[in-house]
């Protein structure tokens, strides 16, 4: 398969379209997260359909003083990626043909939700996604697009922008892909020198370890309620004692207050590796540590049973990383 480069939406346009167009959004300096996304799309479309990646750096989504000058610009090397991954079309369009007059003077607001976690940390950054995305869908026509789960809090926003304006396109989420040693793939990853990159692993160290709480507490709950309830608690506690024991030894091992449980252990867990993080050299610069309902990102309460997400930001040097895993608060026993 030969990837054709196209650069106007009017070339986009005189396509001759056969089954399902599926797109996947990209800012270009593609790496095997974004190759997981494309093969992803292609299996979608199939053999009958066609995968569009788009490659465009927009400046709207960067603050002052983010890195709009510093990120990278890999067009070579993303058409070879995109191709080997089974990519039709990589879509490439100039600032002027994305924005013909400038800077929009209309745009799509995130609302409150696009205000927490990120939205905090990067005032306007979600007004300035949502508006390329919707603009991107309209420029690429999809039937479906596709988005990874690394950027949870942009995911569910478009998810709700696509809801509430009523556009007409299916949204499917991709899971993270990681490094071998955990490290959420990321086009900044190339930034971090040895000893950042070291210091880097609190991120996905921090989740894993609130995952791992969480997990160790779901399955004493789990065997808790299979004891019978004619059996005293003091009597069922001991019996499940076996499973504590053989819960992850990390997570449980955990120095958390007397009493703590549920999302408050989870968070606590994960806030105790960031902040050891904290005192490497170099250090880690922690932005926010969120639990939070994925359907309006605030935080979730101690009683919550559901989907939630599990969310951090941190600084190392002059590298901003993002990473964040799903969890699932079981109903209480």
């Amino acid at each position: 398969m030969t990837t054709t480069l196209l650069r106007t939406a009017d070339e986009l346009h005189a396509r001759v379209r056969h089954g399902r167009r599926a797109v996947v959004m990209t800012m270009g300096a593609l790496h095997e997260g974004h190759a997981t996304l494309i093969r992803t799309a292609r299996e979608i479309a199939g053999a009958e359909g066609e995968v569009v990646v788009t490659v465009f750096v927009n400046p709207l989504q960067f603050g002052r003083g983010e890195d709009l000058d510093r990120y990278p610009r890999t067009l070579d090397a993303d058409l070879k990626i995109a191709e080997a991954a089974g990519a039709d079309v990589v879509f490439a369009p100039s600032a002027d043909e994305v924005y013909p007059g400038g800077e929009p003077q209309v745009r799509i607001s995130a609302g409150p939700m696009g205000e927490r976690l990120e939205g905090a940390f990067r005032p306007g950054h979600f007004d300035g996604m949502l508006t390329v995305v919707g603009k991107l869908l309209h420029l690429t026509r999809p039937d479906v697009a596709l988005y990874g789960q690394k950027d949870a809090q942009q995911l569910a926003l478009i998810r709700r922008m696509v809801r509430d304006l009523n556009f007409g396109v299916e949204i499917v989420g991709v899971p993270t892909v990681r490094e071998d040693d955990g490290l959420a793939l990321s086009s900044r990853n190339r930034f971090l020198a040895a000893d950042e990159r070291r210091t880097a692993l609190a991120l996905s160290q921090a989740l894993f370890a609130g995952r791992d709480r969480h997990a160790a507490q779901e399955a004493l709950r789990a065997r808790a309620r299979e004891v019978p309830a004619t059996r005293a608690r003091a009597e069922a506690l001991s019996a499940i004692g076996e499973s504590r024991a053989a819960a992850d030894a990390h997570a449980v091992a955990k120095a958390t207050p007397a009493g703590t449980s549920g999302p408050a252990a989870v968070r606590c867990v994960a806030r105790l590796v960031l902040e050891e993080a904290a005192r490497l050299q170099p250090p880690l610069a922690l932005d926010y540590l969120g639990l939070v309902d994925p359907s309006d990102f605030t935080e979730i309460p101690d009683d919550f049973t559901g989907e939630a997400v599990l969310a951090v930001a941190a600084r190392v040097g002059s590298t901003r990383l993002i990473d964040n895993i799903p969890l699932t608060f079981g109903a209480a026993s």
